[in-house]
């Protein structure tokens, strides 16, 4: 069972507000996708190349409300399809860039630019709500099945983050800074209530399955063996 720490702490998870970019009704999604496909940039590509310069715009929309950046992955997956398909990479970023542009109908620069400014205008309960949303990872993980620290600490950010429309790291930052605030001079450090929740939930969780698999295992391999026996008795 979660702490009474845990349990005084516990957020209600209702009126999450959806991220901006890429959002909207499903009529909206598939009138961005056709002017995406016959903008100039979707007019250049075949039907897979497309759906896979179009899926390359989502893992970066992904990245960039991850970590606030985006020219890394941007570079790489532009680099993986150009070499796939043989197209220049830069042209491929190119392409990606305007594809993005057409689905979302902001650029990602301005969606970046977007993010970092929320980030400089985050309200003044912010602080009260992250201390909320560090305090429920132990919930998580507790009524969760196997949920590692980590998974639980990013969806958590990830839901404040929806809150605030702000980047998943900065999220995750304020977290971790009303925890500290929160616990006090000579509290508990981040890592060592991480490393707690980790033995009291997530391995106790593991063990229980890896001896349920082996317990499993056994019996299935008696079964076997049992099967066998018989089987060799009606042939004598």
């Amino acid at each position: 069972m979660p702490s009474e720490l845990g349990q005084q702490y516990t957020a209600q998870a209702n009126g999450r507000l959806p991220r901006p970019a890429g959002q909207g009704t499903t009529q909206t999604q598939s009138q961005n996708l056709a002017k995406a496909r016959e903008s100039f940039s979707g007019r250049l590509l075949s039907d897979p190349q497309f759906d896979e310069a179009m899926a390359i715009t989502k893992i970066i929309e992904r990245e960039i409300y991850k970590s606030g950046a985006f020219k890394d992955k941007l570079k790489d997956y532009s680099f993986a399809m150009g070499r796939s398909e043989n197209m220049d990479p830069r042209r491929v970023e190119n392409i990606v860039r305007d594809l993005y542009k057409e689905r979302t109908g902001q650029s990602l620069n301005k969606a970046l630019e977007a993010l970092k400014a929320r980030e400089d205008h985050i309200p003044d309960n912010a602080r009260d709500m992250a201390l909320t949303a560090a305090l429920e990872v132990e919930l998580r993980m507790a009524n969760g099945d196997k949920i590692s620290f980590n998974r639980a600490v990013s969806e958590q950010a990830q839901m404040l983050a929806d809150e605030f429309g702000v980047t998943d790291k900065h999220a995750r930052r304020l977290m971790m800074e009303a925890f500290k605030d929160g616990q006090g001079e000579g509290g508990l450090e981040w890592r060592d209530w991480g490393k707690q929740l980790e033995e009291a939930y997530f391995r106790p969780q593991v063990e229980a399955e890896k001896q349920a698999r082996a317990q499993a295992r056994d019996e299935g391999d008696n079964q076997q063996r049992a099967s066998g026996v018989r089987r060799s008795f009606r042939r004598r």
